[in-house]
């Protein structure tokens, strides 16, 4: 991680975290039998990094693409306050839930780790990816952490986020 100025001012503007699921909050592996799509592995790491954010008054959210029953349930378990499944306009997601909240896109954060990423990345206040990210993805974030998806990546960057907050309040 770096330590950049600039980043510390737009980590204190905060007040909604927005996650990709696969390749972030799992390594991006599928695990198939027969029948299907059976599993995926989260951090649980991750969830207390929701859970800490949550805390301190800072929301999150899920918006993917894949459509699998097992996000819904973790996200439910995790108290998630916006999940949002199946959905290829990120970008225009993120905007509606802004609304919801009452808040301005500089006041969100994301990660994510592929191309289909690029364009909330690029609306958003503040972006990281997971270190294994694809080159197109992490040339355009604002910060590359170091851990790998599904390694507690989130919670590296809750951790960052709540760090920032400190320092203000």
């Amino acid at each position: 991680m770096t330590k950049n100025d600039n980043n510390s001012e737009k980590l204190k503007k905060i007040k909604l975290v927005i996650t990709d699921v696969d390749g972030v909050l799992t390594d991006g592996g599928l695990y198939y039998t027969s029948e299907g799509l059976v599993m995926k592995k989260f951090n649980v790491k991750d969830g207390m990094g929701m859970r800490l954010l949550r805390e301190r008054g800072i929301k999150n959210g899920i918006i993917t693409t894949d459509t699998s029953e097992l996000i819904r349930i973790r996200g439910e378990r995790l108290k998630v306050d916006h999940l949002y499944l199946g959905v290829w306009d990120k970008e225009n997601k993120m905007k509606e839930i802004c609304e919801i909240e009452n808040i301005l896109p500089e006041n969100v954060a994301f990660i994510g780790d592929d191309v289909n990423d690029i364009g909330i990345i690029n609306e958003v206040g503040f972006s990281a990816s997971p270190n294994d990210a694809v080159d197109e993805v992490k040339n355009i974030v604002d910060l590359v952490l170091t851990k790998k998806g599904g390694e507690g990546v989130y919670r590296e960057f809750s951790d960052l986020i709540l760090k920032n907050l400190e320092t203000v309040r």
